[in-house]
């Protein structure tokens, strides 16, 4: 019996790029090393810590920046894959189910990143996050709340959508597009967050970033609203009340035989064999002699 509410299309039988364990192990990396620089290194090793970092180290706070950076690039190429994908340009580069794995992998790998970028902040003394502020949404006051808050919540949005890669079969593809349609709102929060909670934003490389980045993914999708437009726009020059009378028009034309054809279809005629008729020399005119003048 087939699923309800389920499409097949050509990604339908791919097995998800980066196997669940695998997931689990970037997400494990990630956390576990943030921790392991916050709370465990500067516990067996206070000395390496000190002349590593400093009295006010700063470190925590670099890492979670350039950290941010990598997660951010990583974001807009998993976007940037799946615009190719839906407007047909992965055919031309790099393949359909390569670019398929590409979008899956660089997604995962971003939340990786994205979740080093928030734990490795309850390092920094500055800043001074506790461990929930970090992990729950607007729940902390020291610095830019609503921005960050809005980060957040784009991580947890991009979480959702990355782990429907593995339930894709089983919530169908219909219902499984749709939640994808997430990643949009998931790019514009972190987006904002970059602009306005980052401590780099109008710096000329940062801000080229930001631009480079929004405008390529605005081009891809207008472009594929584009293709979409003109893939099912109907046919110029047949309104509505033409393609309406077109089957009776059709079904006319399959009843009427031109005249030629008929003609040229008809056996031909047996006159048998063909003799020659005699005509009498009477029966052919003279033409009269002209009379001669009187003198």
């Amino acid at each position: 019996m087939p699923r309800p509410n389920v499409q097949h299309d050509e990604f339908d039988d791919l097995e998800p790029a980066v196997p669940g364990w695998t997931l689990a192990l970037m997400f494990i990396g990630a956390a576990g090393g943030a921790m392991l620089a916050v709370f465990v290194l500067p516990a067996m090793a206070p000395g390496l810590t000190e002349s590593l970092l400093g009295a006010a180290p700063k470190a925590y706070w670099y890492l979670s920046r350039s950290s941010a950076f990598v997660a951010y690039v990583l974001l807009w190429m998993s976007m940037a894959f799946g615009l190719i994908i839906t407007n047909k340009m992965s055919r031309a580069w790099p393949g359909g189910p390569r670019a398929f794995d590409l979008h899956q992998f660089t997604s995962l790998l971003g939340l990786a990143f994205g979740l080093f970028h928030a734990l490795i902040l309850t390092g920094d003394q500055y800043t001074n996050y506790t461990l929930v502020q970090v992990l729950m949404p607007f729940q902390s006051s020291q610095y830019r709340p609503l921005w960050v808050g809005i980060g957040q919540l784009g991580f947890y949005i991009l979480l959702i959508v990355g782990l429907t890669f593995y339930v894709r079969k089983t919530i169908g593809q219909k219902l499984w597009r749709l939640i994808h349609y997430l990643s949009f709102a998931a790019f514009s929060m972190a987006l904002i967050h970059g602009v306005f909670s980052g401590t780099d934003s109008g710096s000329v490389w940062i801000d080229r970033l930001y631009w480079s980045t929004g405008a390529s993914l605005l081009f891809l999708f207008m472009y594929r609203m584009l293709i979409k437009n003109l893939s099912t726009r109907p046919a110029r020059g047949k309104g509505p009340a033409e393609r309406r009378h077109q089957p009776a028009v059709a079904a006319h034309a399959q009843h009427y035989t031109h005249p030629r054809a008929v003609a040229a279809a008809a056996p031909p005629v047996d006159t048998g064999p063909m003799r020659a008729v005699p005509v009498p020399l009477t029966s052919v005119p003279t033409r009269p002699k002209p009379s001669k003048p009187s003198e």
